[in-house]
């Protein structure tokens, strides 16, 4: 699936392994996946997260999950795990999720 591709409304295509940046210029990261609302994005360097979590929520509230890009396995964010613990995909196929 290396040559799989994606076009946006400008006509535009992007690819596997492309590096994407903001609006300002500055790079997001690269290309990791594709699905029908877009794609994923493996991200450069380290980032930092302003959604803070809480042991409960009131309705309409969402909890701060990671979820597996290669099985769709699903955990806490509070423990990040180093791999997948279904399949084994490493920690650079997790990616955050919201989870109601």
């Amino acid at each position: 699936m290396e040559d799989a591709q994606y076009r946006l409304s400008s006509g535009r295509e992007l690819g596997f392994d492309q590096t994407v940046y903001d609006d300002r210029g500055e790079q997001l990261g690269t290309i990791r996946g594709f699905d029908e609302s877009g794609f994923y994005v493996r991200a450069a360097g380290e980032l930092a997260t302003e959604v803070e979590t809480s042991g409960s929520h009131g309705a309409g509230e969402m909890d701060l999950m990671w979820r597996c890009w290669a099985c769709g396995e699903l955990g806490r964010i509070d423990s990040l795990p180093e791999a997948c613990p279904s399949c084994g995909a490493p920690k650079e196929d997790l990616y955050y999720w919201t989870e109601d």
